[in-house]
């Protein structure tokens, strides 16, 4: 039997992670802790072992970073306790002085664009004005101007291009879509419309070096998402790149010329289509090289220096700097290095089929090394995580949850339902007004496939997942309660009305598209429909055990969900386990509470599936943890 993998070896914070490389080329960032907290280092390209750190948060950690075109700023977001309104803040690499760009309470800022073109400018939205639209405003940081650059219209979003010029604005239709606006002369003109089976699947994403071509993803007339180039002036439009099975979801643009040079898609793995011939030299060595698939995350402005990420399903993150001029391929560093030598398991992509014929890319983990190609010798308890969104999709590569379930003896699976994002808006369609319908049939469908390849044992089967996997976890519980054995609620809404009357100020421009996909909670049919699909108004059939974890102060899936749902349940005399965090929103971003969270769920597991449990320990030290009575 494999020893126990420690869970704060899996969810504690990574000892390095998300390098990037300057602008010029000769220092390198990254996430690792200072003091027990994540915060932003910075350090010589060739001696990484030299990088101190820039950032003194003590919180609750940055996750997320970037270089100003100059290279001389970084920029970050933070927010108060996961309630999302985030703050952005500049810190300056000589003097180290953080400056918060949007000392704002209660405001959500955005960072909307900055350029090569104009190093020391960031153009940043804030809903100050009204808490639903977003205003842009130029950031001057070396002079620290601020000048409002034009005032929400009553949009969505806005398009800019190199020169930091508002180009394109989103403006929601009637019926779900977009209306795209093109600003002529100070004057908002319609340029053309995306419809709403198009709207989660066509983008703007940006231009050529001279503006006059614009880049984007587009699924219209189509049913994946290719890669476009359209031609303002001439209004001829090329096709770049385009996958059969999968939408194009990244491009690699030159830093300076602009121009695409390769673009990515993902159907079951990750899939390059080169435009540029001298980039197909440099990523066929580099996956010579490379053991895992290859990811091109940062680039030096002269495109000479590039950081490179190796993701495998049997180690974390890898990152590497590629020396273009010398041909070099040096080691940075290992994101989890504790884990190099622990026995983790390989991740299989298996392609299931639903019952009406569709085909569900899916994930499969098994325990105690055996080849997720092959079956056990026995079936086994089984873990079906299901992902959030649910207009999001499960990937292959290192999950931790994955190796932490399989260590423990459980067979994990992930399925990219109906509704999933990534295999074109016919895929995405399918799921339109089918929560706890066909969405939830093809989890049910892949619970019986597990079943019938003698991987999973019928009667120990867990359903688990966050936000939208928060959901089906309740849903599989209330409606479908001969399924599953037990289930895990993060974050999950329990109630689809409130749900949707609850969204954020500055997601009601987009509650159209809300609603043309889960149900319209303003029409009798659709108000009924909603009510039907809430597990809390199943909440009584639910016999079987259940955990619940949530954060006080997510803005997305309020406290309210898990709270009615808990208490339907006691009131009807069905045991619950809830878990509250105080100090977390949409998800638990603190170690501590991951930990704390985690240990309940393997303990959890333990008793109702019969697999292996670490013990809770020391896991609740340093965590906000409230078990509700």
């Amino acid at each position: 039997m494999v020893d126990l993998i420690p869970r704060e070896v899996l969810f504690g914070n990574p000892d390095r992670a998300v390098a990037r490389i300057s602008p010029d080329g000769t220092r390198v960032s990254f996430l690792a802790p200072d003091e027990g907290v994540l915060n932003v280092w910075v350090g010589p390209v060739d001696d990484i072992a030299q990088a101190k750190p820039l950032t003194q948060d003590r919180g609750r950690g940055i996750q997320q970073y970037a270089w100003m075109p100059g290279g001389d700023r970084l920029l970050f977001i933070q927010d108060k306790d996961g309630d999302e309104n985030w703050h952005v803040f500049c810190v300056e690499l000589a003097s180290g002085v953080v400056t918060n760009l949007t000392p704002i309470e209660g405001v959500a800022s955005q960072i909307t664009g900055t350029s090569k073109r104009h190093p020391s400018v960031v153009i940043l939205g804030l809903n100050d004005r009204n808490p639903q639209l977003h205003d842009l405003y130029r950031f001057d940081l070396a002079t620290g101007e601020r000048t409002l650059l034009i005032e929400n219209p009553g949009v969505a979003g806005f398009v800019l291009d190199d020169d930091l010029n508002v180009r394109y604005a989103l403006a929601p239709s009637q019926e779900g879509g977009w209306n795209v606006l093109r600003l002529e002369d100070g004057e908002w003109v319609a340029d053309n419309v995306v419809p709403q089976e198009d709207a989660l699947t066509t983008q703007i994403i940006g231009f050529d070096k001279s503006g006059r071509i614009a880049i984007s993803v587009d699924s219209r007339g189509r049913d994946t998402a290719a890669l476009l180039a359209t031609n303002l002036d001439s209004g001829d439009v090329t096709v770049l790149a385009e996958d059969a099975q999968a939408d194009i979801s990244a491009v690699l643009q030159h830093p300076t010329e602009r121009h695409i040079q390769a673009a990515v898609s993902t159907y079951d793995r990750r899939r390059f289509h080169v435009l540029d011939p001298s980039l197909q030299v440099d990523l066929d060595w580099l996956s010579e090289r490379i053991a895992g698939d290859v990811d091109v995350v940062s680039r030096s402005t002269d495109d000479l220096r590039w950081i490179v990420a190796e993701i495998s399903d049997v180690n974390a993150v890898r990152y590497y700097l590629y020396n273009r001029t010398e041909a070099a391929l040096s080691f940075l560093f290992d994101s989890r290095p504790r884990l190099a030598d622990l026995p983790l398991c390989p991740m299989r992509p298996q392609v299931l089929t639903a019952r009406d014929g569709l085909s569900l890319v899916s994930y499969l983990t098994l325990p105690g090394g055996v080849d997720a190609a092959e079956r056990p010798e026995e079936p086994l308890p089984m873990v079906l995580m299901v992902h959030g969104g649910p207009w999001a999709r499960d990937n292959w590569g290192f999950d931790p949850m994955h190796q932490w379930l399989s260590n423990r003896g459980y067979a994990v699976l992930a399925v990219n339902f109906r509704s999933s994002t990534g295999f074109g808006k016919r895929f995405i369609a399918a799921g339109d007004g089918e929560w706890a319908g066909a969405m939830h049939n093809d989890l049910l469908d892949a619970v019986d496939w597990a079943v019938e390849q003698g991987i999973a044992d019928r009667k120990r089967v867990a359903i688990m997942g966050g936000s939208y996997g928060g959901y089906a976890t309740l849903a599989g519980l209330a409606f479908t309660p001969e399924v599953f054995a037990c289930g895990v609620d993060i974050v999950g809404p329990s109630n689809l009305l409130t749900l949707i009357e609850s969204i954020p100020p500055y997601w009601k421009p987009m509650r159209k598209q809300l609603t043309t996909r889960v149900g319209d909670p303003d029409t009798e049919e659709g108000h009924a429909a909603l009510v039907a699909k809430s597990p809390l108004t199943n909440a009584a059939d639910i016999t079987k055990p259940l955990l619940i974890g949530q954060g006080a102060n997510d803005p997305r899936v309020k406290q309210a969900e898990s709270d009615q749902i808990v208490a339907a349940m006691r009131e009807n005399g069905i045991p619950v386990e809830y878990a509250l965090f105080p100090d977390e929103g949409h998800g638990f971003a603190r170690p501590q509470n991951r930990l704390a969270f985690y240990a309940l769920t393997e303990t959890f597991f333990a008793e109702h599936l019969g697999g292996r449990s670490e013990g809770t320990g020391t896991a609740f030290d340093g965590s906000s943890l409230i078990l509700v009575d």
